[in-house]
């Protein structure tokens, strides 16, 4: 809200003094360095300058001008002091507005325009066909959808595109493995375990029989071409291994619009690879074909000497695909911070090609996820499969329910909401840049900065509303809200669009998780310190609609999250 005000301060007066003073005038709304200065402060010599008039009559002129719009509701004091015109704020006229702003939107509340129009293609997730489902695809993920969520409340068009590693050489592995040694009945039952151990024996006997490799990429060129028969294997491998991750997904609750993955564009690369060529783009190296990208980035590598391509020839066929497909406006790639240089390469070619589209190519970096410090991808030799650690941390939610709660009607249901938002929380609370520690008995705890702990709050309100009927009407009593501690909650309550506003233009999560944190300390530290059941009506409807606003922010940014929304645990 305070964002919003100082926005709409600043269009007003830039409007009315531009039009007294007959030339454009800027103006700037800050915060003034001392508190007790004032809320909010307008810098008047730049004004004054530009107006060729004194500090004293722009000083007059801003405040007349303040004093006769709607504006005036917000602030209780305008004072001059020195260069500036400082502004304090009216805390009833803040929570009147605020207040009127959750009665129009309702469940709406902290909705955006500010990306209205705009069309956002993300990319995120992106398993490998025939291999786990990882712990490693975690952060992709749950960024990725947390950010198409952030987007969309901020009123974009997101089109969510999981680019699933379904094509290269391994598959003719695969295929000669599954051919020659495999057994089709042990893989219905268990799909990825079983084509995983059919991938490592191939590379045992490889060792010993080096000509199987030849064997194995006559299949894949063989496939390539459309052979009917591996073509067919290819298809059944995919439809069993996406079948095992959706899982995941119905979990995660996480959804898709397109599961086009690298083979859907391998018929759409020999386009890009001419039209490089017409370009005079492609040079000769050692036989395999480049785009020199100057002396700061290494060259690109289009295409192999063997004519096979690479990620990159996939990449630029999959960006011009999605572009006349979906019209975007923005590309977003969410995928570790080790494929830096891949999106300088790719951003780099493009330009080079004369396409404005290498200025929306936006590379979405996070870190690894940690465990004792190392990287989390194996346990025991074996790869951290994350549906495992999903019912792992499922299971911990059940036994604390057990503990506390051992009459709670749909357990099951309840730990698998808190088990999983507990994964998705401690990942997002996190900057995506870092990497961060994974401790699973530490993330479903009910106390400290855990997603539990956020949809424990909401739980703790949720109670308190439903001792007796409550509606919410806006009939309240706004000086209670005008002072402390209330007004503070009022505040936070009314960052709540600009802290999503800022969590999507920098696809930052964690905002929205670190600001969620700081609104559930402000209602339990004000719970502790009020009664909200009092006998007086007035109060008790008003302190009512207090905490009923952070519930509705606290389970709308939770929701925007990925988390899940209880009211009983």
């Amino acid at each position: 809200m305070i964002e919003t005000i100082k926005n709409e301060l600043k269009s007003y007066l830039e409007s009315v003094l531009s039009a007294r003073y007959g030339k454009p005038v800027g103006v700037v709304v800050e915060e003034p360095k001392r508190k007790d200065q004032g809320d909010l402060s307008v810098p008047v010599f730049t004004i004054a300058k530009t107006a060729q008039t004194g500090v004293p009559a722009v000083q007059k002129d801003i405040a007349d001008a303040i004093a006769a719009s709607p504006l005036h509701a917000y602030f209780s004091q305008i004072a001059p002091m020195g260069g500036f015109l400082n502004l304090r704020l009216d805390p009833a006229g803040i929570a009147k507005a605020i207040m009127k702003a959750f009665l129009a939107q309702g469940e709406a509340y902290g909705d955006s325009l500010k990306n209205a129009g705009e069309t956002v293609v993300i990319d995120y997730s992106s398993p490998n066909i025939a291999k786990p489902f990882s712990i490693g695809h975690l952060r992709s993920t749950i960024i990725g959808h947390a950010l198409g969520n952030l987007l969309e409340k901020t009123g974009a068009k997101v089109v969510r595109i999981n680019h699933l590693g379904d094509f290269g050489t391994q598959f003719g592995k695969i295929i000669y493995a599954f051919q020659t040694f495999g057994d089709r009945s042990k893989v219905e039952a268990d799909p990825i375990n079983e084509l995983v151990k059919l991938y490592v024996e191939y590379h045992e006997r490889a060792k010993e029989h080096p000509e199987l490799d030849d064997a194995a990429r006559a299949i894949f060129t063989a496939l390539e071409h459309g052979d009917p028969i591996y073509t067919a294997l290819w298809s059944w491998f995919r439809e069993v291994s996406l079948a095992d991750y959706m899982q995941v997904y119905q979990l995660l609750d996480v959804h898709f619009d397109s599961y086009n993955g690298e083979a859907f564009y391998n018929d759409k690369m020999q386009a890009v690879i001419d039209e490089l060529a017409a370009k005079n783009l492609l040079k000769e190296d050692a036989g395999a074909m480049i785009v020199d990208l100057g002396e700061e980035i290494p060259p690109a590598l289009i295409q192999k000497k063997d004519g096979s391509t690479l990620y990159i020839t996939r990449d630029l066929a999959a960006l011009f695909y999605r572009k006349n497909t979906y019209h975007f406006d923005r590309a977003l790639y969410v995928v570790g911070n080790e494929q830096k240089l891949h999106f300088e390469q790719l951003k780099k070619v493009v330009r080079l090609m004369g396409y404005p589209e290498a200025d929306t190519i936006e590379h979405v970096n996070f870190g690894l996820v940690l465990q004792d410090g190392k990287k989390m991808s194996t346990r025991k030799g074996k790869v951290v499969k994350l549906v495992d650690v999903l019912h792992e941390a499922i299971e911990l939610s059940k036994a604390y329910i057990e503990e506390k709660n051992p009459d709670l009607a749909d357990k099951d249901a309840i730990a698998t909401k808190i088990g999983v938002s507990a994964i998705i929380f401690n990942d997002l609370k996190n900057f995506r840049a870092n990497d961060f520690e994974f401790n699973l008995e530490d993330m479903v705890k009910f106390e400290g900065q855990t997603g539990p702990y956020l949809q424990y709050t909401s739980v703790r309100i949720t109670s308190i509303l439903n001792l007796e009927p409550f509606v919410f009407d806006g009939d309240v009593d706004f000086a209670l809200l005008a002072a402390d501690p209330a007004f503070e909650i009022v505040k936070a309550v009314g960052q709540y669009q600009s802290t999503v506003e800022k969590a999507a233009a920098e696809a930052s999560p964690s905002i929205v998780a670190k600001y969620l944190l700081s609104l559930a300390a402000l209602f339990n530290s004000y719970y502790a310190k009020e009664r909200v059941n009092v006998e007086d009506v007035r109060e008790k409807q008003t302190k009512k609609h207090l905490i009923a606003m952070v519930r509705a922010v606290l389970n709308d940014g939770m929701r925007l999250l990925g988390m899940q929304i209880i009211e009983k645990m």
